[in-house]
């Protein structure tokens, strides 16, 4: 590892911090990124669905006109960078759970804003080989999967190969601010990034953050029926990687798979395929979420040289290649964050605390 100055150091490599990475390796910019990979954490663990339509009323996700136009370019990108596949479109199935919900559609398809997004409407029985739906449902397009752990790999192995890596666990007593910069190590940079995930609520410099750890319980399954579609219905079936997920247990923050966690899955996987399937694994994961579900991006109030790239929840995937470019460029050139993304609406709650 160099120990010549470097731009900017990096803490964390899940999906945020990978990202970021690769932005600021594209504007040929020197980094150091610090991580020890952690098997559980939720980039490791998730399926990596990134979809347009979301939520109980399935409903055009937030700035989806912005994400998903840039992310598509930004995995491929990646993966021409880095000369590994991990990127993965595939058209995503919702069943109706209602002839209301169905009509319902019928009236938003003639709307602009879900054109884009929309293959088709199925208004009876499809696939019913594979999945259960007596009402229909949607068709939607510019869906798929990111493989999380493919993307993550890759980046990493990228950033060994420009000697751009630190493989420890980050020692934030180590960390040395002065006045313009800040050092880590002997490490020389003019700014420090966390992108620590639900981690960053150990870090005594971020602990005011209102950032909470959100537990998610995956299955892993296999089958010897060939799909090419994803399903999502309570919960998501995404085929190749055979994930099914994800539960959104608020209150248990045990780090370890429970069987009540299994029982859910199960129960709702069964409710929405029909084809059969066998259970190979079970994991867990953190997510970082926060109360009003947007990213966290900005500079520390006391230290102008510590910023954080985090809180970007259940839907990084889609959220952190948008994101990551828009907080490049406010480090590179101050241009605006996102008002609903900026750290400065919490930071009444640091000088609270202080």
């Amino acid at each position: 590892m160099t120990q010549q100055p470097v731009d900017y150091i990096l803490v964390g490599q899940g999906l945020a911090g990978s990202c970021l990475a690769l932005q600021l390796l594209y504007r040929q910019k020197k980094i150091v990124v610090i991580d020890q990979p952690t098997p559980t954490s939720a980039s490791r663990v998730a399926a990596g669905l990134f979809n347009p339509i979301t939520g109980k009323v399935m409903e055009k996700t937030w700035l989806a006109d912005d994400l998903f136009p840039y992310l598509e370019k930004f995995y491929r990108q990646a993966e021409a960078y880095t000369g590994s596949s991990f990127y993965h479109p595939m058209p995503l199935y919702r069943p109706f759970i209602s002839i209301e919900e169905q009509n319902a559609w019928m009236g938003k398809s003639a709307s602009a804003d879900y054109e884009q997004y929309l293959e088709h409407i199925h208004l009876s029985t499809w696939h019913a080989n594979e999945v259960h739906n007596p009402f229909g449902g949607l068709l939607l397009k510019r869906c798929g999967y990111l493989n999380t752990k493919n993307f993550i790999h890759a980046v990493r192995s990228t950033l060994r190969i420009q000697g751009a890596l630190l493989e420890e666990f980050f020692d934030e007593d180590q960390l040395q601010f002065e006045a313009e910069s800040v050092t880590y190590k002997g490490i020389g940079a003019s700014s420090i990034v966390y992108c620590t995930g639900e981690q960053i609520r150990h870090s005594r410099n971020f602990s005011w953050l209102p950032i909470r750890a959100l537990k998610g319980e995956t299955l892993t399954i296999s089958s010897p029926v060939s799909v090419n579609t994803i399903y999502n219905r309570g919960v998501y079936v995404v085929p190749d990687i055979w994930k099914v997920g994800a539960t959104y247990a608020k209150d248990d923050l045990r780090p370890e798979i429970t069987e009540a966690g299994k029982t859910e899955l199960v129960e709702k996987l069964n409710e929405l395929i029909a084809f059969p399937y066998r259970i190979t694994g079970q994991e867990w994961g953190f997510r970082p979420t926060t109360p009003d579900r947007r990213p966290m991006l900005g500079l520390h109030p006391k230290y102008t040289q510590l910023a954080v790239f985090n809180g970007l929840g259940t839907k990084g995937v889609s959220l952190a290649p948008y994101f990551s470019e828009i907080f490049t460029d406010w480090l590179e050139n101050g241009s605006p964050l996102n008002n609903a993304a900026d750290l400065n609406r919490y930071k009444s709650l640091y000088w609270k605390s202080a």
